[in-house]
């Protein structure tokens, strides 16, 4: 699958994989202060995601080799490769799979345990959105609100409406398939993989996706990882505190 991404700067590769009903736009702000200090940032779309295309199949399996793709489509080797959530699996098993194509890895507030599913309320409200009826993004808000009452939440999924033509609005991922496959989004990275490379795990201070248990399991399966907290700061960690994220990263990859 070929995926879309937006590229900008010059450098060492610097490539950014966005979590779950995200997209590459989500990480432009971090990217573009990424890219200033000399890395050519890749601010990519996931399939079913953003730009790229959509597809019934959906795995992170298909993720990481869609990414190796891309890797090889471009001609990328000893890259910075970010991750955060779903983005984070991807680049864990890609990290497992394909370790000679990487310099640093960095997998934003994830794990590589099972997660159950938690997305069910803002899959239920995306998929009750009926754009025959909603005409404008603040009709589609109000319509969402009932399902997401997070205000920051709905901003952020309210990222993927686009006008399809004049007049008619849609989402940008492929609903459908998401939906079918949300039960892969929690899919543990298996025990008995592991990657030896230079590795950054950075939590959120007020997430619980990353607990001190998790930590034994990292270590283990990522030998040669550090792991650092960002203070105030939850799952959306880059966005919650953009200094500190990008001081830890920054630091991180030069090394």
């Amino acid at each position: 699958m070929k995926l879309h991404a937006n590229v900008f700067g010059e450098g060492q590769p610097f490539l950014i994989l966005h979590g779950f009903l995200g997209m590459g736009d989500n990480w432009k702000t971090f990217g573009k202060k990424i890219a200033e200090q000399g890395f050519q940032v890749h601010l990519i779309d996931q399939r079913n995601h953003g730009k790229s295309p959509h597809s019934n199949d959906f795995s992170y399996e298909l993720m990481s080799d869609d990414l190796f793709v891309y890797c090889e489509m471009h001609n990328l080797k000893n890259i910075n490769l970010l991750g955060h959530s779903m983005g984070g699996k991807t680049v864990m098993l890609f990290a497992v799979k394909y370790p000679t194509l990487i310099d640093h890895l960095i997998v934003a507030d994830i794990g590589p345990k099972y997660y159950p599913l938690h997305h069910q309320d803002i899959l239920d409200g995306l998929s009750a959105l009926n754009f025959e009826v909603l005409k404008s993004r603040g009709e589609v808000d109000k319509e969402l609100s009932s399902y997401v009452p997070d205000i920051g939440v709905r901003m952020f999924l309210l990222k993927n409406l686009y006008w399809i033509d004049k007049g008619v609005l849609g989402l940008r991922i492929h609903l459908e398939a998401l939906v079918k496959n949300a039960s892969e989004i929690g899919v543990e990275l298996s025990e008995d993989l592991n990657y030896n490379g230079k590795t950054l795990f950075l939590k959120g201070e007020k997430s619980n996706y990353i607990t001190s248990e998790d930590m034994v399991r990292i270590k283990r399966q990522f030998p040669s990882s550090e792991i650092g907290e960002i203070s105030a700061a939850g799952h959306w960690l880059h966005a919650e505190n953009p200094t500190d994220f990008l001081d830890a990263v920054s630091e991180f990859v030069k090394k």
